[in-house]
């Protein structure tokens, strides 16, 4: 009954806007029946998909420093939000009340509940869930299959005419299809980006420039366009390289954009994104730090947690990026930074890196497991713990799945992770200004920079001469 409710729910959401637009797809096929139905005509656009990140989620990884010439991505690699998806892939999850807490990591990957494998074969394009990201409105959840493995179906999988309604609106991703993952990911709303809110979907050229209705209105393939499924851009907190090509300002933008030749000359050594995002997190707030030594029991959800600071409207922190990255890696010694915590993922460049600008980050701290012996970073089991709690546990079963470790001896670090602040740009009126970085109580550590001191410690804009 309660399904049932759910999905007239769901289809009265749907039905005003498939009467006001035609469908893309209404005349290519009568029913679907699955990812084998769009293989009919997309056969190669689901073989270059299946080498794409998105599906993978490994890829090349040049910028890594550390990579020794390696494949990475989520597989492989461990973050301080939900660790690794490995072994925490897909499920159902639910507390006391029966409500389901998790669905596993799978839940934004765009696949029907199959790891991805290296080898293509027909069972891997099939499972490929074109839908996830080129069908408005469509919804998946976890069932069970006849031999007890756990898959993503369409909710509307029993409704034949509602599900064939959904899977005939075909088109390409939309703010709201990227967001629903990228925005969600972490845990909940903006957790972990810090700069991709549910905000950004509908808004205004004062909240973003770029994606404002009343600005550009991209969506954002317009930016992250590539070729052959395979996107452009990457954060300096990432591990792996869709392209090649990054998404660069200087595309859209002059090399001199600004009348102030002053603020051009910022340019050189300064990039956008530190005087155009003077905040971020402005709408959700986004996890600053997780401390996953300390459970934290939230008693609505009923449900477990690592202890998480939230933040609003925060101030990034800057520091040198040449594009390369450091980052703690699996089987690797800790990467131990000068406060003694653990450098999970850290730009690389300096003052004196010709390369090099410096850039807005979000700085997210957390503190996780380490084998003690070996002295590697450990992911944790966290499905598991969501519902139990038993965190001693979830971390020997990750510990025997992550580097088979029966019985670890493993004690707790203080992590560093810097990530990319890139989405939320501010129109020009709303720009840092010179007191704002400079002078008393700018926000620039200048000494962390390189600096002997603050360059301009009155604030104060240069000389016209200088300009």
């Amino acid at each position: 009954m309660r399904r049932a409710i759910l999905m007239l729910l769901f289809l009265a959401s749907w039905v005003p806007w498939a009467t006001a637009q035609k469908s893309s797809h209404a005349d290519y096929f009568e029913h679907y029946e699955g990812t084998k139905t769009c293989l009919t005509c997309h056969q190669s656009e689901a073989e270059s998909f299946f080498h794409s990140q998105h599906y993978q989620w490994l890829g090349t990884a040049s910028h890594i420093v550390n990579a020794q010439g390696q494949a990475l991505g989520k597989m492989n690699t461990i973050n301080d939000f939900c660790t690794n998806p490995s072994s925490n892939w897909i499920g159902r999850v639910e507390n006391k009340k029966g409500d389901v807490i998790t669905r596993g990591c799978s839940a934004c990957h765009a696949g029907l509940g199959l790891k991805p494998s290296p080898e293509m074969t027909q069972a891997q394009l099939e499972n490929i869930d074109c839908l996830q990201c080129h069908a408005s409105g469509y919804r998946r959840d976890v069932y069970q299959n006849g031999k007890g493995q756990w898959e993503w179906r369409p909710i509307l999988w029993e409704n034949q005419e509602g599900l064939d309604s959904v899977a005939k609106r075909i088109g390409m991703p939309t703010r709201v299809t990227c967001l629903r993952c990228h925005a969600n990911s972490g845990g909940g709303a903006n957790f972990k980006r810090g700069d991709l809110e549910y905000a950004l979907s509908n808004t205004t050229r004062d909240y973003d420039v770029h994606m404002g209705k009343d600005g550009a209105n991209f969506d954002c393939i317009n930016c992250h366009k590539g070729s052959d499924h395979h996107v452009r851009g990457r954060g300096a907190d990432l591990s792996a390289n869709d392209m090649k090509e990054t998404v660069r300002c200087s595309e859209c933008h002059k090399t001199a954009p600004h009348k102030d030749a002053d603020l051009n000359r910022h340019m050189s050594r300064i990039d956008c994104t530190v005087c155009h995002i003077p905040t971020f997190a402005r709408t959700d707030a986004t996890d600053m730090v997780r401390d996953w030594s300390k459970p934290a029991y939230n008693a609505e959800k009923e449900k477990y947690a690592a202890t998480i600071t939230l933040e609003t409207n925060v101030k990034p922190v800057y520091a040198w990026y040449n594009g390369n990255t450091q980052e703690q890696l699996l089987r690797q010694p800790l990467n131990r930074l000068a406060d003694g915590s653990v450098g999970m993922m850290i730009p690389q460049g300096s003052r004196n890196d010709p390369k090099a600008k410096i850039f807005a980050f979000k700085l997210h701290r957390a503190k996780l497991p380490y084998l003690k012996e070996q002295g590697w970073i450990l992911p944790i089991q966290v499905e598991e713990f969501f519902q139990t709690g038993e965190l001693d546990k979830s971390i020997r079963e990750a510990a025997e799945h992550a580097y088979g470790v029966k019985n670890p001896v493993y004690g707790w670090a203080d992590t560093t992770r810097y990530m990319g602040i890139y989405h939320g740009v501010r129109p020009h009126e709303q720009a840092l200004h010179c007191k704002d970085c400079h002078g008393a109580g700018g926000r620039m550590d200048w000494k962390a920079l390189g600096y002997p001191a603050d360059p301009n410690p009155t604030g104060a804009p240069a000389p016209k001469e200088e300009q």
